[in-house]
């Protein structure tokens, strides 16, 4: 049962559904359910049955491939408000799941039985919704093949690290995996950052000291 707490946040984060008739929107959310997830649960995995739809109150979401030896690269992340394509493309289509999903915060969720999920879509504010949300992230997805495709590493990397801020908490492995890379590459990357006097390292932080230097290299 979601408290009336909960439904408000649902509401506030989700302005899309105060557009859908109320006794669909009753109907859809009576068999809801509210989990919470904690950080470094796999919420889904490949291959596995696709039978629910989350609305994401709180937390954060890591969506990723992984090829046979292990390497992964990170697709994109799901936070409060957003929506998952990979989740909602395989309920279109009666698919199982084609990525995997990691909690990397502690996450509040509200799922939607796939029956629930279907009978929303006869909403059209909801329909468009999803839609509008799908050609968003195919967006973002097709710069990141272009990225992975066409950009060197170290560009890849310089890029990731403005984006995460001046201070970094986080290891090797982690920034590996985000860009589809081993460790060794992106160890050998950071100490070279580090040589040149662009970044300080320390036991899993990074210490950005030189963003235009770094804003340069994409430049390359």
């Amino acid at each position: 049962m979601i408290t009336e707490d909960k439904k408000k946040e649902l509401f506030r984060l989700y302005p899309v559904l105060s557009g859908v008739n109320q006794e669909l929107l009753d109907r859809s959310l009576s068999g809801a359910k509210l989990i919470t997830l904690k950080k470094g649960t796999l919420i889904f995995d490949e291959l596995q049955p696709c039978n629910t739809f989350p609305f994401i109150l709180s937390g954060k979401i890591r969506i990723f491939k992984q090829s046979i030896n292990g390497r992964e690269l990170s697709l994109y992340t799901v936070e409060s408000g957003d929506t998952c394509i990979v989740t909602t493309g395989c309920l279109l289509g009666n698919e199982v799941y084609n990525a995997s999903g990691m909690v990397k915060k502690d996450t509040d969720l509200i799922m939607l039985s796939a029956s629930s999920f279907d009978e929303l879509l006869n909403a059209p504010a909801f329909r468009e919704f999803i839609f509008s949300v799908i050609s968003k992230k195919i967006l973002e997805l097709l710069q990141l093949v272009e990225a992975v495709a066409f950009h060197k590493l170290d560009r890849r990397l310089a890029s990731l690290l403005i984006q995460q801020g001046k201070k970094l908490k986080i290891s090797h492995q982690e920034l590996a995996d985000e860009l589809g890379t081993v460790r060794e590459m992106i160890t050998r990357l950071l100490n070279s950052f580090s040589d040149t006097g662009l970044i300080r390292l320390s036991r899993g932080r990074i210490e950005i000291l030189d963003v235009p230097a770094l804003k340069q290299i994409l430049e390359n």
